[in-house]
């Protein structure tokens, strides 16, 4: 019986896996075992990274509409969640992203803005019950 040469579609296959870790460093790109293993990994981190980034965005938005709506009023405490609650209220359509680079790239508006909620809100003292 003659000998048959296989491995075509199997060395193909390795070789698109050898692409794939050709930037990864050491023994992570050379045995086929450990290849198989660091993409698995690497497509995991990428999809659960992914989740977390927007997660860490809208933390950075809050935080910097928080920090430029603190420094609005020096007599009137405001807040980042009286203020949301505010625009929710008034129905005015703006996401924490496009807020945030109101609050970076043109402070004026953002306090513009804050001030029409602040002026339509009846800012009545609390009762003291006593």
């Amino acid at each position: 019986m003659t000998r048959v040469r296989r491995g075509y579609i199997a060395r193909r296959r390795r070789k698109k896996m050898r692409l794939f870790v050709s930037s990864f460093r050491g023994a992570h790109s050379k045995p086929i075992r450990i290849i198989t293993q660091q993409k698995i990994r690497a497509l995991f981190s990428a999809h659960r990274d992914r989740d977390k980034k927007k997660r860490d965005f809208r933390r950075l938005w809050i935080t910097r509409i928080n920090a430029a709506i603190r420094e609005t009023e020096k007599d009137i405490y405001y807040s980042y969640s009286q203020f949301i609650h505010d625009l929710y209220k008034r129905q005015l359509i703006l996401n924490r992203k496009i807020l945030a680079q109101i609050a970076i790239l043109n402070r004026n508006c953002l306090y513009s803005i804050s001030n029409e909620i602040i002026k339509k809100e009846d800012w009545k003292e609390a009762p003291e019950i006593f």
